[in-house]
């Protein structure tokens, strides 16, 4: 794969743009069982409909969303977004997912998160980022945790699946907090 628009870069990992060339290796990690499980998602997407978000956020200012590149391999294994920005009131949401279930526990969402949040907080002088998390996705709890984000309240029995309810955590963290964490003056 060729190596486009290194957006942010780390030891292992690059984040780069998603292009409308990524629609074939994007919609098969919709169908993910357990990625759709760790993210809610409940929807079922066409591969058109795909194309069309993909084409869609492209034109959004209001969102950077990246895909999570393993650097040794150029293989992508996930995406990671910055959503719903608020220039205005200097804050946002935060998503993650790795499309792969052989990725978790490696660090990868992690390493990917820290290089958006300073991004976040460094480039575009964010004040606040926030995320959820369902409450039974606690690897990712304590990888947020790990980045420094704190709990903030619980949205109770807002996902309905399946057959059971589950509570949605709110978690942020602000800019002064991360800078302290990563050791930034």
């Amino acid at each position: 794969m060729q190596q486009l628009n290194r957006a942010l870069e780390s030891d292992r990992l690059y984040l780069r743009p998603l292009v409308s060339e990524d629609s074939d290796m994007y919609y098969p990690n919709m169908l993910n069982e357990e990625v759709r499980r760790l993210t809610g998602t409940q929807r079922v997407f066409s591969k058109q409909m795909i194309e069309n978000y993909i084409e869609e956020i492209q034109n959004e200012t209001d969102r950077i969303h990246l895909l999570i590149v393993l650097k040794e391999e150029d293989r992508i294994i996930g995406e990671v977004a910055l959503q719903d920005i608020d220039y205005v009131n200097r804050n946002s949401n935060i998503r993650v997912a790795l499309f792969n279930e052989a990725d978790f526990s490696k660090g990868f969402g992690t390493e990917a998160l820290k290089l958006l949040l300073n991004y976040g907080f460094g480039v575009l002088n964010l004040h606040r980022i926030e995320l959820n998390v369902y409450s039974y996705n606690a690897r990712a709890i304590k990888a947020y945790e790990k980045l420094g984000f704190i709990q903030e309240g619980i949205q109770r029995e807002v996902l309905y699946y399946n057959h059971e309810y589950h509570d949605s955590i709110t978690m942020s963290i602000l800019e002064n907090e991360f800078r302290k964490k990563e050791g930034i003056k």
